[in-house]
């Protein structure tokens, strides 16, 4: 938090946050003691993450439906969060469509494409164009959840890395328009396995091969905490008042591993 005199509950909005990546963070954020409000498109994911809770953390905790790639919604959402909080402090840009395999370029159609493009890119402009005010009020702080295939890709993944790599870019965009008043930063998580934190019709148990593991070089996959205790770390003003327009890559250094055909 970079205005250390508040004295009420940090309050973060967190995009996609009722299950995987942001269900990780949601509940991360609250163990540190933010009010929170998960704005996710699966009602049925925000019940279940909200079963999840203890008493004293669903208290904390605000559900909220909606498209992030339609304005209308998270315009009302991040007002709705403001009626019962009072308050934004952190905004965590993390929603998007995370399967990144679509047909190859010749048979893509336009409108997958813009879907993806129009949810982890417009979302994260759409949620940080109806929440500056908010967050100017409380000098606070927007995490953005880009991917390392912002800068290494698959093949046939064109809207995902695009709207990962225009993560990174309007990072650091908004970091110069709103200096002074917000710090922007951005991860970039490497494979972070999300099974186990789906809505329960969805969840499944991790199970990772060995080869699966040493690929990375620190021994294993990365869970949603590796993520969230970062994004913590970059919502505070006290730890991280020197960054902005950054980003993080989070991927156990798997992306620094180089890699030969036998």
């Amino acid at each position: 938090m970079d205005n250390p005199s508040a004295k009420s509950p940090r309050v973060a909005f967190v995009t996609g946050g009722a299950q995987g990546l942001g269900l990780g963070i949601s509940k991360h954020l609250l163990g540190l003691g933010w009010k929170v409000a998960m704005f996710d498109l699966d009602a049925d994911a925000g019940e279940d993450a909200l079963d999840s809770l203890t008493d004293a953390e669903r208290d904390r905790t605000l559900f909220l439906q909606g498209d992030v790639a339609h304005e209308a919604d998270i315009k009302l959402c991040i007002q709705q969060c403001v009626d019962r909080f009072g308050r934004i402090d952190g905004l965590i840009n993390n929603a998007g469509i995370a399967n990144p395999h679509v047909p190859n370029i010749e048979d893509l159609e336009w409108d997958q494409w813009q879907r993806v493009i129009n949810v982890n890119l417009g979302g994260a402009f759409l949620a940080t164009k109806h929440a500056t005010q908010h967050l100017r009020d409380t000098k606070g702080a927007i995490v953005n959840i880009a991917s390392t295939r912002a800068f290494q890709s698959e093949a046939n993944t064109e809207p995902y890395a695009a709207s990962k790599g225009g993560i990174v870019a309007l990072t650091h965009a908004l970091a110069v328009s709103l200096a002074g008043d917000i710090r922007v930063n951005a991860i970039a998580p490497g494979w972070i396995e999300v099974g186990d934190w789906q809505k329960n019709a969805n969840k499944t148990e991790p199970d990772h091969s060995e080869a699966d593991k040493a690929q990375h070089p620190v021994g294993r996959v990365g869970k949603p905490e590796d993520i969230a205790q970062a994004v913590a770390f970059l919502l505070d003003g006290d730890k991280s008042g020197f960054m902005t327009g950054e980003t993080i890559r989070i991927d156990g250094g798997m992306t620094h591993k180089m890699i030969y055909v036998d």
